[in-house]
């Protein structure tokens, strides 16, 4: 890609795009800039990926032809403010955090931008992330098309209207969350009937990423591949009957409930 990339701000989130970008080698190390807060932070990331590092943000703001913020909520009006003079008129900006929605972006500048919001995820990390977009009507196709090469080199890319956007991490963002829980207690049921730990964790670990490829995969509906596990009067089902008592499908709707409230909260 014939573009220069940069990041304000650079966190574990920042660090697994950049990786999951260089990996598939869709940019190259001389192409990116990167700012962070600390000298000590900007000199671990450009050595460690090659890449240009800088404590001014104005510098990379200046730099990029798509720039990302990979900064706390918070620190949007700030840095904003900071770098707006600096960035160029055809410089894609792009925000990953909660709440932070288009028009807060567009209304930091005194003329149009070009402004992606994006929900990405931390299993990124492993390049198999969902990262969630939203444009807005100064984005072309050329410029949603690099934005969603850049993405999908970390694992896929849902485009869905910015009125759905607070409802992405309780589905995506935040549910590797509950599923770390889930894999947890099913490695200690195994423990507890006598199955090494270690052991218990790959096990689980490995049923889980079978199943939610079997949904990817085949396309069929999640209750009819369970259906499929289910043997008449078998254990199976002996287990499902037991988590429809406990109320898990509940559960997990109330703790996205939650989820989602906390993000618009976010962004008030």
């Amino acid at each position: 890609m014939n573009k220069k990339i940069g990041f304000i701000g650079c966190g574990k989130m920042g660090e697994a795009m950049l990786e999951g970008m260089l990996l598939a080698e869709v940019i190259s190390p001389d192409g990116v800039m990167v700012s962070t807060a600390s000298m000590e932070t900007m000199s671990k990331i450009s050595t460690k990926h090659k890449v240009k590092g800088t404590i001014d943000n104005e510098e990379v703001a200046a730099f990029a032809d798509i720039l990302f913020l990979g900064i706390q909520p918070a620190m949007h009006k700030q840095v904003l403010e900071e770098v707006k003079d600096h960035v160029k008129g055809s410089t894609v900006i792009i925000t990953m955090a909660a709440g932070i929605d288009i028009s807060m972006i567009e209304s930091s500048f005194e003329r149009a931008v070009k402004v992606v919001r994006t929900m990405p995820n931390t299993p990124s990390l492993v390049g198999a992330g969902m990262t969630a977009i939203s444009v807005n009507d100064e984005i072309s196709d050329d410029d949603l098309a690099a934005v969603t090469s850049l993405l999908d080199s970390f694992g896929k890319t849902e485009i869905i209207h910015e009125g759905l956007m607070d409802a992405v991490p309780a589905i995506s963002g935040s549910s590797p969350a509950y599923v770390y829980m889930f894999i947890e207690a099913l490695a200690d049921g195994g423990v507890r009937d006598g199955i090494p730990r270690k052991q218990a964790y790959r096990m689980a670990a490995q049923a889980v990423m079978g199943a939610a490829k079997m949904v990817l995969e085949t396309e069929r509906h999640p209750a009819a591949l369970k259906d499929d596990v289910c043997t008449p009067g078998g254990s199976t089902i002996a287990a499902v009957a037991a988590l429809e008592e406990a109320q898990l499908r509940a559960g997990v709707l109330r703790a996205m409930k939650a989820c989602t409230d906390k993000t618009k909260g976010i962004g008030q």
